[in-house]
C-alpha cells in the first residue's frame, strides 16, 4: 500500500471517530442536527483553549470526558437536560 493511501485511511479513520464523539456527546438530536450550532460550539470551545482560561477548561473538560467514557461502558443511554434518554 502506498504512503499516500495509509495516511487517507488514517485521515479517515480519525474523522470516523470524531464523529462518533458528537454522537456520543448527543449534540444531533439537541441542536436538532443543526450543523451551525453545532460548528459554533466547537469554535466556542477553541476560543475558551485558547485564552486564559484554557487549561482550566481543558482540565474540566478532560475529567468529564473521562467520566462520561467510563460510565458509557456500564450505561448505553443517559438522560439529557429535559429528562429524556439520549442513545450514546
Amino acid at each position: 500500500m502506498r504512503s499516500w493511501q495509509v495516511e487517507r485511511r488514517r485521515r479517515t479513520r480519525q474523522l470516523i471517530e470524531l464523529g462518533g464523539l458528537v454522537v456520543k456527546a448527543g449534540l444531533i438530536e439537541l441542536t436538532g442536527d443543526d450543523r451551525a450550532i453545532i460548528l459554533g460550539g466547537l469554535l466556542w470551545m477553541a476560543d475558551k483553549l485558547q485564552s486564559d482560561q484554557g487549561e482550566r477548561a481543558r482540565e474540566l473538560w478532560a475529567a468529564k470526558g473521562k467520566e462520561a467514557f467510563k460510565s458509557d461502558a456500564t450505561t448505553p443511554t443517559v438522560a439529557d437536560r429535559t429528562g429524556s434518554k439520549v442513545h450514546r
